[in-house]
């Protein structure tokens, strides 16, 4: 579906979040009740909650036109445990009512925030349920994952051109595109994914490239990896210290996180990174605390943003295939507009140069040491 955008009507867009870590982010909008109620009773009522209209955002303005776009957050009340446990036309019908309350409030792009992003189809039947176009944010997801592997090897002083990267969730919509971008820039990369099959395919796709390209099934198979980018569609944490070598870069793009909280604790001469955060043009104010610093925003946030001050209302990023002239069209776009990545977070908190600068020293202390131990574990 596609719209014209006349001088004189507002750029405007909706975005939809929902609860990832349930207690703390129902309490984000809803103090009382996150403190009171469960994560089980908060999955069990969530199923009979309506959408929830959380904020409005103002203040995005192009760098370029030096128009301004309104939006609006809004939130489906599933958390990913949900959508997982219902039937998926239920789940559909849910996202489907959020659409129908961004129509309402006047927007005329919606994106769809985490596993809204990834239900289904990724997008393709609720743009078909929908009067107004939708994009899932992957394309720039993607673009902006990559970056921030750059960048933080780079604070890392690691050279592209001689590491080895591994992407874990390979053969999903947005590993899979990842790769070929990494396969371009590494000598080594390494796919690991849950079906030799799918695996095939991706390493197919990274073929001709600079990079020799291996498999895995097996965890295991990262610890010789020095650039790491995860993002599969686990509900729970996948990768543990041991699957880890000291002085690794780990970027985890998955929502819920694919890196286990023990990584913080016990493993502090590797990286991690949650993908990029992205500084928005303007004096955006988003109205709502989602967990980042004042400006700043996840990718696919960003993308939806981009696309309405583009005046590109028509679906952009849906479905399970994300081309790489999807990732360039939409990374020129935000780029116009003055989008970029805009430093690190970690577990819900800023990474300082300070702080990269002391992992990789004790990095390079622990390489000097006896091989660290690591043990196996399958993708389950």
């Amino acid at each position: 579906m596609s719209q014209s955008n006349a001088v004189n009507t507002p750029d405007t867009f909706a975005f939809i979040i929902h609860p990832i870590d349930p207690k703390a982010d129902v309490a984000r909008k809803y103090p009382l009740l996150g403190k009171i109620l469960t994560e089980g009773q908060i999955n069990f009522f969530s199923r009979f909650f309506p959408p929830v209209y959380i904020s409005e955002i103002s203040g995005v303005r192009s760098v370029a036109t030096g128009r301004e776009a309104r939006g609006w957050f809004i939130a489906c009340p599933f958390t990913p445990k949900t959508m997982l446990s219902l039937p998926v036309e239920t789940v559909y019908r849910k996202i489907v009512a959020c659409g129908h309350l961004a129509e309402r409030l006047g927007a005329r792009i919606l994106g769809l925030g985490a596993y809204t992003s990834v239900v289904g189809d990724a997008g393709l039947t609720i743009a078909q349920r929908l009067d107004i176009p939708v994009t899932n944010g992957d394309a720039y997801t993607v673009y902006m994952a990559v970056a921030a592997v750059r960048e933080a090897a780079r604070r890392m002083g690691l050279e592209m051109s001689v590491s080895t990267a591994a992407v874990v969730g390979a053969t999903g919509v947005i590993g899979r595109v990842c790769a070929q971008m990494l396969a371009r820039e590494v000598p080594q990369l390494i796919l690991v994914g849950r079906r030799p099959e799918a695996l095939a395919e991706v390493q197919a796709l990274c073929a001709d490239q600079r990079a020799q390209v291996h498999s895995s099934t097996d965890l295991s198979a990262i610890y010789s990896a020095d650039l790491i980018l995860t993002v599969t569609s686990a509900t729970t944490a996948v990768i543990e210290p041991e699957h880890l070598k000291p002085g690794a870069i780990v970027c985890d793009v998955a929502r819920p996180r694919d890196v286990s909280r023990r990584v913080a604790e016990m493993r502090d001469d590797v990286l991690v990174i949650e993908g990029g955060m992205v500084e928005v043009p303007g004096p955006v104010d988003f109205g709502f605390d989602f967990g980042f610093p004042p400006g700043k925003a996840y990718a696919c946030m960003a993308e939806t943003m981009a696309l309405a001050l583009e005046g590109r209302y028509e679906d952009f990023s849906v479905g399970k295939h994300i081309t790489l002239a999807q990732v360039e069209e939409i990374a020129a776009i935000a780029a116009r507009h003055g989008f970029r990545l805009s430093g690190f977070r970690s577990f819900e908190r800023a990474v300082t140069d300070a702080q990269i600068a002391a992992v990789r020293e004790r990095a390079q202390r622990a390489q000097r040491a006896p091989r660290f131990r690591h043990g196996s574990m399958k993708i389950v």
